[in-house]
């Protein structure tokens, strides 16, 4: 229960109800958009720091090569499920939805692992800008396959032109940027930003969630028209992407408070990135689908609910 008296999930709770009554409070787009590059910059930046201390460990190297295969298997196995379902082009939308991931759950857990005096390590939060782009990479070839089998014009979404998309993309740098600033600055660095990266993070992350749970409740309206087969994969699909980081974890030795992060990584899925680059590269896919079951369903869900779930669970497996 500690996790809802937290101020920033008080203020998601807020944000989801204040939206369901239909309140008039709005965060502009552009203030918006300032909060989730700050999260991003403090949450490199503490990465960097962390990082400098550590240096390129075993346990580093484990944790990125965890966060690579899990960036494969989850939106490969989503889209052989999936396109049973539905159509090949929702099928691979929705994969790489739910194989990318969700930076603000991201950086949620670690704010509650920080709360709780878990230690983790720096280097997770470039396993996080690791794990963002292979499964919209993937989705593209999946694509490009079905548009081939039916004849169209493949070069719609060009697997290389997603690439260079991604690295080049404003919030992958700045996160990555964020973390070699924070590197090369060591301890000196750290010292000199902590006003910056560290006493605002927690305002800014509540001010953030405010308006996460505002767009939540905005989606809330076309959950009802969603086939229950989909919302059940918003539901346990997530949960059994948590078990497979687990296992990983397990495997290559992940300390407890880096696997929670990889499981929460795993049940994440993204609501910004994926929809952003789809919403070109895949206009076949009904984006009222993969937006709808991201954010409406599986972001409330773990902000609320599984982040303490899956850190604890790693807890007692990995202790």
């Amino acid at each position: 229960m500690s996790n809802f008296i937290d101020p920033a999930i008080l203020f998601f709770i807020f944000g989801v109800l204040a939206g369901a009554i239909r309140s008039n409070l709005e965060i502009p787009q552009q203030i918006s958009r300032f909060l989730a590059l700050y999260l991003l910059m403090a949450l490199g930046l503490r990465g960097g720091f962390e990082l400098a201390h550590s240096g390129l460990t075993p346990t580093v190297v484990s944790g990125l090569v965890a966060a690579l295969i899990l960036a494969v298997t989850v939106p490969l196995i989503g889209y052989l499920l999936l396109k049973r379902v539905v159509s090949g082009f929702d099928a691979a939308a929705i994969a790489a939805t739910y194989g990318s991931v969700s930076a603000v759950t991201f950086i949620t857990a670690t704010r509650y692992l920080d709360d709780h005096g878990i230690a983790f390590g720096g280097h997770m939060a470039a396993a996080m800008a690791f794990m963002e782009s292979p499964a919209i990479v993937m989705a593209i070839l999946f694509a490009n396959q079905l548009r081939k089998g039916k004849n169209v014009d493949a070069k719609l979404g060009s697997p290389l032109h997603v690439i260079k998309e991604s690295l080049t993309d404003g919030a992958q740098i700045l996160l990555m940027g964020s973390v070699l600033v924070g590197i090369i600055s060591g301890d000196a660095g750290k010292a000199a930003m902590q006003p910056f990266a560290g006493d605002l993070f927690k305002g800014m992350l509540a001010f953030f969630l405010l308006d996460m749970g505002l767009m939540t409740a905005r989606n809330f309206p076309s959950i009802r028209t969603l086939s229950p087969w989909l919302l059940a994969y918003a539901v346990l699909g997530p949960i059994f992407h948590a078990t497979l980081a687990l296992v990983l974890s397990l495997l290559l030795h992940l300390s407890a408070g880096d696997a929670g992060l990889l499981m929460v990584l795993a049940a994440s899925a993204s609501y910004i990135a994926v929809p952003a680059a789809l919403r070109f590269a895949l206009p076949e896919a009904n984006a009222s689908l993969y937006f709808g079951l991201s954010l409406g369903i599986t972001f409330p869900i773990n902000i609320l609910i599984a982040i303490p779930i899956y850190i604890g669970i790693a807890q007692r497996v990995l202790a």
